[in-house]
């Protein structure tokens, strides 16, 4: 490499330290626009200053060089790992199904959350944790895996394509991958499991009423 930095490939080390899957996923942890990230692969920059602030435990050597250890000397990995706890740290849990009334308790200020799930790459401001439950994301997303959500207010048909998201309808609550139907004002909704159980299914968009990022999930470890 020289003394030339090649900063796609430190983003994509990003990536590949916090396992995010995509720039869209990449933009959501950095905090950033989808088509910031997608300026600075283009462009072959970034903002050390997002980086320096949000990779907080990768080595920075390793992260611009690719060389050494990829985690800093004074982490380690169990402080890596999920904990839970009740002191506000990280992100608030609630242990209710996604599909069972999710949408109700977030926006309820009374309900308080069972505690909060302390776990660096989704430790961000309007992230939640709640239940999946279901076989249709499979094997991505299992039954009974937490996910980490955060609501979205950009319109639908202007999202990352091909994302993760929870769809919030008056009759249902699900999480599939949304993509552009060829149906003026439709989306269709992916799922990953493709046995014969599980169908693609369109949907207009004028049915959806909220719409959540699942930035990742986790198997329950409580």
């Amino acid at each position: 490499m020289g003394n030339i930095l090649d900063k796609p490939l430190v983003l994509d080390r990003i990536k590949e330290y916090y396992k995010l899957k995509g720039n869209a996923e990449l933009a959501r942890f950095l905090g950033v626009a989808p088509n910031t990230i997608t300026n600075w692969y283009g462009r072959k920059t970034f903002d050390i200053d997002v980086i320096y602030t949000k990779c907080v435990d990768i080595d920075m050597n390793w992260l611009l060089t690719g060389e050494g250890n990829m985690i800093r000397e004074e982490s380690n990995k169990e402080e890596k790992l999920p904990s839970v706890n009740q002191t506000y740290e990280g992100a608030p849990y609630f242990n209710v199904d996604f599909i069972g009334g999710f949408d109700l308790i977030v926006n309820n200020q009374t309900v308080n959350p069972d505690f909060y799930i302390n776990y660096p790459p989704y430790n961000q401001p309007g992230v939640v944790w709640c239940n999946l439950t279901g076989h249709s994301m499979e094997p991505e997303i299992s039954n009974g895996d937490i996910i980490a959500l955060r609501e979205v207010t950009t319109p639908i048909q202007y999202l990352p394509a091909g994302e993760i998201y929870g769809i919030v309808t008056e009759e249902y609550r699900t999480v599939k991958r949304i993509r552009l139907s060829q149906k003026e004002g439709f989306v269709r909704l992916i799922p990953s499991n493709k046995s014969e159980e599980f169908c693609e299914q369109e949907i207009p968009i004028s049915m959806i009423l909220k719409v959540y990022a699942v930035l990742g999930s986790i198997r329950k470890f409580f």
